[in-house]
C-alpha cells in the first residue's frame, strides 16, 4: 500500500477533497473499489463532480516517484455552518494580507473571487442548473472587468503618449519663441539703426539747406549792390555826357 504524500494544503476559500493519486511512474493507478453497476445516486454524484470539475478544475501535484495526484472541490454539501465559516475565513485573509477596503486591490479582488466561487461550489451540489448559470454571471463579470482593465490601460497609454507630445511640442515651442525673441531683438535694433540714420540724414539735410539758403541770400546782397554800383556809374556817364 502506497503511503499517502503531505499534500500542500490549496490556499484558497474553495473547500477540496482529500488528494486521490492518479499515476505512479507513469502507469495509471487501477481503483479497485470502482464497482461494475453502479447505483442512480451515484451516478448523479458522478454527474455533478463532473461539472464542478469543469468549473473548477482539480490541482494537480507531482510529489516523489513521479507521483501524480489529483485534487478537486470537495462535492460534499454545504451547512450553514459552513458558509458562516466561508465568512469568517474571508474576513481573516482580507486583514492578513492587508487588502484595501476601497479603491482598486488585486488582493481583495482575488479574495472575492475565491470567495464566489466557493459559493458557486456550493450551489452547485445542491442544483447544478444554478451553479451553471452563475458561472455564466461569473465569466461575464469577468469578461466586463477585463474590458474596463483594457480600456483604463489604453486610457492611461493614451494619456502618457499625449503628455509626452505636449511635452515635446512645449520644447518646441520654447525654441520657436527663444528665436523668435533673438529675431525681434535683431530687428529692434535694425529698426534703432534705420531711425537714427534718418535723424542725422534729416539733420544733414537741414543744415545743408540753410546753408544754401545763406549762400543764395549772399550772392541776391552781392548782385543787389553790384548793380547799385553799376547803376551809379551809368547816372554819372550819363550825367557828365549831358553837361557837354
Amino acid at each position: 500500500m502506497t503511503d499517502k504524500p503531505q499534500i500542500p494544503a490549496p490556499n484558497s476559500l474553495v473547500k477540496y477533497a482529500s488528494a486521490v493519486l492518479v499515476s505512479t511512474s507513469g502507469k495509471p493507478v487501477k481503483d479497485k473499489k470502482q464497482k461494475k453497476d453502479a447505483a442512480p445516486q451515484a451516478i448523479t454524484n458522478a454527474h455533478t463532480e463532473d461539472i464542478l470539475n469543469s468549473i473548477l478544475p482539480p490541482r494537480e501535484y507531482t510529489m516523489e516517484k513521479q507521483q501524480l495526484w489529483i485534487q478537486c472541490v470537495s462535492a460534499s454539501p454545504a451547512t450553514r455552518g459552513d458558509v458562516l465559516f466561508l465568512q469568517e475565513q474571508l474576513d481573516k485573509k482580507l486583514q492578513q494580507r492587508q487588502a484595501r477596503e476601497t479603491g482598486i486591490c488585486p488582493i481583495r479582488e482575488e479574495l472575492y473571487a475565491q470567495c464566489f466561487d466557493e459559493l458557486i461550489r456550493q450551489i452547485t451540489i445542491n442544483c447544478a442548473e444554478r451553479g451553471l448559470l452563475l458561472v455564466r454571471v461569473r465569466d461575464e463579470i469577468r469578461l466586463t472587468i477585463q474590458a474596463y482593465q483594457t480600456l483604463y490601460e489604453s486610457s492611461i497609454a493614451f494619456g502618457m503618449r499625449k503628455a509626452l507630445q505636449a511635452e515635446q511640442r512645449k520644447n518646441e515651442m520654447q525654441t520657436k519663441i527663444k528665436q523668435l525673441e533673438g529675431e525681434c531683438s535683431s530687428l529692434h535694433r535694425e529698426v534703432e539703426q534705420i531711425e537714427k540714420l534718418i535723424e542725422d540724414k534729416l539733420r544733414q539735410d537741414a543744415e545743408q539747406q540753410e546753408n544754401d539758403e545763406k549762400a543764395h541770400r549772399e550772392t541776391v546782397s552781392f548782385l543787389k549792390n553790384s548793380n547799385k554800383l553799376f547803376k551809379e556809374e551809368l547816372e554819372k556817364q550819363l550825367t557828365g555826357a549831358a553837361k557837354k
